[in-house]
């Protein structure tokens, strides 16, 4: 972690134990970066939420903005966050918008709360199509507050991080990416936010089979992000996404929003990320997320293994492991199986970088290093021997000569035949074999050979079968670079005279209001400069309109933001709305 990012954040014990690969997520929050006009925007939003969000989220909401250091005037620091989540068992992070989904999940699973610290554009104030800080901060940290929801988002995390994807997910993951990226850039041209927002919606409604990270996706994204909770009649908001957006936060409430009992039938829902939703999953509370989040997971390849698991990892093309019923765990990119009569693997081989592991550790001596090329083992039970090899005890294992410095030769059920010396074992816990290294080894499947005695010395897994099978590696340190991340940056553009000098106007009536410092011909002359140059910005009047005192300046200002609403309609709502908070003092205390 280099100096620029600890000034950024207060570390901790969970920051600090986060493995290589995914601290290569962790960005600068750099503060200084927020403009004035930034600031307006948070202030606004989280005006509007409070006073609204009150009366239709959760409990825990209100409680968890005063638990989690959540300030309503001013873009919260990773700094101060930290040093308050800390006492709920939780951390925070900053990363530069969408990472990928098993990193986010894996975030998740270490309880470390990823937060992209970008802050939306005033344009796109109701809803911004990319993660932000109103998103992140406001939305997601303050339900975290309440023990049973965190439980079971580290639950979700830590299955979801082993989630085998497919390519179809990489692709939406990094479309969807370059979509929101471009459009909170200030300045993209409209055609080119058409291009990325038409390859989106091409990968959304491709026909595809869903992984089971679309499946994992489904389930965050009816309830982390768009869960209701409570009574179908009467339900109440805890997703981050209706509790980060001014406009869907009422949306949903409407009857035009179907509201459906939450159910293990939500993995198969999909959603668009660009619409707002047209249904949302109601929960009776938050210990029957994990009711049945567990459902689900007993679904996954993690739990059921097989042939079917290590076909979904060898369809993925991405780093994952499989652990055997001896405990021995093999990771790396799995390319081909072999399979017997009843559809059983007895054979599988990876390429490149593979390690292998026993309990999440990595066997010394057995790291990527050890096998760049990648790792090849039948496995299964042996011809007319009734013992399995791990079920052998040591009397059974010297008569079958599976001991050290010994020749073997033997065949398994499924016809693979292994012939060598036999230089050493590796035991797991109980003193079952797991690893057989041979050297001078020949292992054959009918007229094909699988090794030969030049390819150096042999190790062979030792097992019967496939009990588990997951994205990922064993041991989190075997893969440094286990995620590559996104090459589409964040696009900062380069400030126009324009836009420093709106910046400086903003920054002045902020300055006025909290030092309550001013007088009557300073806001008249920022007025001037607003009618001069600036008369549609809403936001910076109705900011000049809350401290405003002159009776003669206030209904200017007001008709100026009725002239706004004659030509913008679209912002009606939001003036309407801003006029209405000034007449309320909004706090969460």
């Amino acid at each position: 972690m280099n100096v620029s990012q600890k000034k950024s954040f207060e570390s901790n014990e969970l920051i600090d134990r986060l493995p290589k690969h995914l601290k290569q997520f962790i960005k600068p929050q750099d503060y200084e970066q927020y403009t004035p006009i930034n600031q307006a925007v948070w202030r606004y939003v989280m005006r509007k939420n409070i006073s609204y969000l009150t009366k239709v989220a959760h409990d825990s909401y209100v409680e968890g903005l005063k638990r989690t250091g959540i300030d309503i005037d001013s873009i919260p620091s990773m700094y101060g966050m930290n040093r308050i989540l800390k006492e709920i068992g939780w951390a925070a992070v900053a990363v530069d918008g969408f990472i990928p989904p098993n990193a986010f999940m894996e975030f998740q699973a270490y309880k470390v709360l990823v937060i992209a610290s970008d802050m939306r554009q005033l344009e796109n104030i109701e809803y911004t199509p990319a993660p932000d800080i109103v998103h992140e901060a406001a939305g997601h940290a303050p339900i975290i507050a309440n023990p049973d929801y965190a439980e079971y988002l580290r639950r979700l995390g830590a299955i979801g991080a082993k989630a085998i994807l497919s390519k179809h997910d990489i692709d939406l993951y990094e479309a969807v990416r370059k979509l929101s990226i471009l459009k909170e850039a200030e300045g993209t041209d409209q055609q080119e936010i058409e291009a990325a927002a038409a390859a989106v919606n091409r990968l959304q409604e491709k026909e595809v089979v869903l992984s089971e990270m679309a499946q994992m996706r489904n389930l965050q994204w009816w309830t982390v992000e768009y869960g209701l909770i409570g009574d179908l009649e009467n339900p109440k908001i805890y997703g981050a996404g209706l509790l980060s957006s001014i406009g869907e936060s009422k949306w949903c409430m409407s009857e035009e929003v179907k509201k459906l009992p939450y159910s293990i039938g939500a993995v198969e829902q999909g959603f668009d990320i660009t619409q707002p939703q047209p249904q949302l999953f109601v929960t009776p509370d938050f210990s029957y997320l994990m009711e049945v989040l567990e459902e689900f997971a007993n679904r996954l390849s993690l739990r059921k293994g097989g042939a079917r698991g290590l076909q979904k990892l060898i369809e993925s093309n991405m780093v994952g492991t499989i652990e055997l019923n001896t405990g021995l765990q093999i990771s790396g990119q799995f390319t081909h199986r072999i399979l017997n009569e009843e559809g059983e693997v007895i054979f599988f081989q990876t390429v490149g970088p593979t390690a292998l592991a026993y309990r999440e550790k990595e066997l010394i001596g057995h790291g990527i290093e050890a096998h760049p090329h990648g790792f090849s083992s039948p496995f299964g039970k042996l011809k007319n021997i009734n013992l399995a090899i791990e079920d052998m005890g040591p009397f059974d294992l010297k008569a079958y000569s599976f001991y050290d410095n010994k020749w073997l030769s033997f065949e398994f059920e499924s016809g693979i035949k292994v012939e060598g010396l036999n230089v050493t074992g590796i035991r797991n816990i109980q003193g079952k074999l797991m690893l057989i290294e041979l050297i001078d080894c020949t292992v054959t499947y009918g007229e094909k050979t699988l090794f030969k005695p030049k390819d150096g010395t042999f190790q062979m897994a030792v097992g019967s079968q496939i009990i588990s099978a997951y994205a990922g590696a064993a041991d989190h340190d075997s893969f440094p670079n286990l995620y590559e991340a996104s090459k589409v940056q964040t696009i900062k553009t380069k400030k126009s005279e324009a836009t420093q000098k709106l910046e400086n106007l903003y920054a002045k009536v902020r300055s006025f209001r909290e030092s309550e410092n001013f007088h009557d011909d300073d806001l008249e002359s920022i007025f001037e400069f607003i009618q001069a140059d600036f008369s549609d910005q809403w936001l910076l009047i109705l900011e000049l309109l809350e401290i405003a005192k002159s009776e003669s300046l206030r209904y200017r200002l007001n008709a100026a933001l009725d002239k706004i609403i004659s030509t913008h309609g679209h912002l009606t709502n939001l003036i309407k709305e801003g006029r209405a908070m000034l007449s309320d003092e909004v706090s969460v205390s």
